[in-house]
């Protein structure tokens, strides 16, 4: 018996396939690797390559391998370019989740933890963002996840389908060399290539009501994300309560201009990043709480700063030799 990861050739879903191997459960990848990577799929990993949207490549998959749960987090990420193609995100995250849901239905697969985002709160009224938070996405992209969290609750109704839906916020840091975060739009990504290009970083705002200036956000390490994936499906394996929705958050947050001390600290290259105008629509913090994971799914944040930006730095140097 296995898990099925989805874009488990993506930077978080190869560290989720490593976690569940680190606990000895066997998983199989399913990746069209439009943004995911071959070779961050470990050794010895069932790897098979194809679009969530092929019904029949998934129930293939899952009869193949024996697939008991899954873990979906195939789908196209980018809330910014959402906006610029919104039905080739619905197409992606909401027609892709409804075939996939079908293919387990057809295989009797009935548990799933799903990959959703911090993006289907908008822009809450509240500075520290629970489960019960209103949701007002604003974008196709929160959109979708919010849409992926209603089929799945749908679905259970329906089938009996046993679910849980996992929203956070910014995944930084690598557990290993092997993984780094590839991202055209993600800060560290951004950051560490303007510091290798010989270019000074640049952040959006200097001038929000926060003790330095910049934004508050909700950082998280991938491999304590990936551990709570893990934690997730043994949950639902066991059979024992879970909740429908989890959000994985620090419960305090770090500026942007922490992390960017942090990353002259980390990397030994001294700079002052250049300060843009602010972003519309940028709150000034945005932190979630993580007590409910914490009580059901042993989360906490086992990582520092400092480590979440040494171990991304790390992988991301790796990645350019």
């Amino acid at each position: 018996m296995s898990w099925l990861v989805t874009g488990g050739a993506g930077y978080i879903g190869s560290h989720v396939v490593r976690a569940f191997r680190a606990q000895g459960i066997d998983t199989v990848v399913v990746d069209d690797l439009s943004s995911g990577r071959r070779e961050f799929v470990p050794e010895g990993v069932e790897f098979v390559e194809g679009t969530i949207l092929d019904g029949g490549l998934l129930e293939s998959a899952m009869q193949r391998h024996g697939v008991q749960g899954v873990v979906h987090l195939a789908g196209f990420k980018y809330a910014g370019v959402s906006v610029q193609r919104p039905l080739h995100t619905y197409q992606q995250n909401v027609t892709g989740t409804a075939t996939l849901l079908a293919a387990m239905e057809a295989r009797g697969v009935d548990r799933v933890v799903f990959s959703s985002s911090a993006a289907v709160y908008g822009t809450p009224d509240t500075d520290l963002v629970t489960e019960s938070t209103p949701k007002h996405p604003e974008s196709p992209y929160g959109e979708s996840k919010l849409i992926g969290e209603w089929l799945l609750a749908d679905q259970a109704v329906a089938t009996g389908l046993r679910h849980t839906s996992l929203r956070y916020f910014n995944v930084v840091g690598s557990g290993t060399d092997e993984v780094y975060d590839p991202s055209p739009h993600n800060l560290f990504p951004l950051v560490f290539d303007a510091l290798l290009e010989g270019r000074t970083p640049r952040i959006n705002g200097g001038d929000y009501p926060t003790p330095d200036g910049t934004c508050v956000r909700d950082y998280i390490h991938v491999a304590d994300l990936a551990d709570a994936h893990v934690a997730a499906a043994r949950r639902l394996d066991a059979g024992e309560p879970i909740e429908a929705v989890y959000n994985l958050g620090s419960g305090d947050g770090v500026s942007v201009g922490e992390i960017m001390r942090a990353v002259a600290q980390v990397t030994g290259i001294a700079f002052d990043p250049e300060v843009g105008p602010r972003r519309p629509g940028d709150p000034a913090r945005i932190v979630a709480s993580g007590e409910l994971a914490a009580r059901d799914l042993d989360w906490r944040m086992r990582h520092t700063l400092a480590e979440m930006v040494a171990s991304a730095w790390s992988a991301r140097r790796a990645a350019a030799e």
